[in-house]
């Protein structure tokens, strides 16, 4: 165990209990009345439902950027978390999310569909250029059926439901959510460890990786399902939280020899810390209301990448 991994164990081993009693109303086990019942049906599983969450983005975040060989590429990139949102609106706007279960499988059968759709388009030949295009054009086209459900709701009750679903959140979440994502996430984190040798052949260039025996069909295989198991599984559970997979590599990979399967479990606890301590400091915000967790995410994450911009500018000039 590196001393990067065991740091970020000992951080979340420090979070976690910090999470469970911080809130709007701070939780006094000694003296709070139902304090039992508080920590084990509402915290807790809100807190694990943010480390599973932020695990799954944060490891998909660090494949895809080695898979691209791009910094700023982000797992909403291959187009899954768009496809994944617009299977839960379509639930939202027909009225079938009042069951726990019935959102996040038509989620889930959204990014099913997504993940389906990239890989018939991009083929078994179709090289990485055209396997981001096509990424591309599926979140374009997600994002454009999404935005027409919002439009044609039936009702204002629906559309306030699928906005406020859409802006991402860990509130009223409990542990039928938990046992949907956490499966699901572990296995999709075990997908991109599969991926993990092919993409530290990738660094040296789709020609020389090839020579080496990376196998590309294969590569891209268990990308498209660690990708869309792990961005799928949060999207269904939680709605849009974006920019962990954008943030999190940048600040682990200087920690690290920055090869890819080296940069992903680092990613993976970090990610989970993120979102871990963003979702803590909504519940004690004091405002009127709890502020969304994909609010406040934006809210770091288009600063984060705009500071990302202007430090490859400068590399530029």
């Amino acid at each position: 165990m590196t001393r990067l991994v065991r740091n970020l164990l000992i951080l979340l081993a420090i979070a976690v209990p910090l999470s469970l009693l911080a809130g709007r109303v701070w939780i006094d086990p000694a003296t709070t009345p139902n304090a039992t019942a508080i920590l084990m049906e509402l915290r807790l599983p809100r807190a694990l439902l943010a480390i599973v969450i932020g695990a799954g983005l944060g490891a998909s975040g660090a494949a895809m950027q080695g898979y691209l060989r791009n910094p700023l590429a982000d797992p909403g990139l291959f187009g899954i978390a768009p496809g994944a949102a617009l299977g839960a609106v379509v639930s939202l706007w027909f009225g079938y999310a009042a069951s726990p279960y019935l959102l996040p499988l038509f989620a889930l059968v959204g990014a099913g569909g997504a993940m389906a759709l990239l890989a018939a388009i991009a083929g078994r030949t179709g090289g990485i250029a055209l396997f981001t295009l096509a990424g591309m054009m599926i979140a374009s086209l997600a994002g454009a059926l999404t935005s027409l459900a919002i439009s044609l709701a039936p009702n204002a009750f629906a559309m306030s439901e699928i906005v406020n679903w859409l802006m991402g959140a860990l509130t009223d979440r409990g542990w039928p959510e938990v046992w949907i994502a956490a499966p699901l996430t572990l296995a999709g984190i075990a997908c991109l460890m599969m991926a993990a040798r092919g993409l530290d052949a990738l660094v040296l260039g789709e020609s020389a990786a090839r020579s080496l025996g990376m196998d590309p069909d294969r590569l891209q295989c268990w990308l498209v399902a660690g990708v869309g198991l792990t961005v799928g599984s949060g999207v269904a559970v939680a709605g849009i939280v974006g920019f962990v997979g954008l943030i999190v590599p940048h600040l682990v990979r200087p920690l690290t020899d920055r090869r890819p399967s080296s940069l992903m479990l680092p990613s993976a606890l970090a990610g989970a810390l993120l979102v871990l301590v963003a979702d803590c400091l909504c519940r004690i915000l004091p405002l009127v209301t709890e502020l969304r967790l994909g609010i406040a995410l934006s809210l770091v994450g288009a600063p984060f990448f705009l500071w990302l911009l202007m430090q490859m500018r400068r590399g530029l000039a």
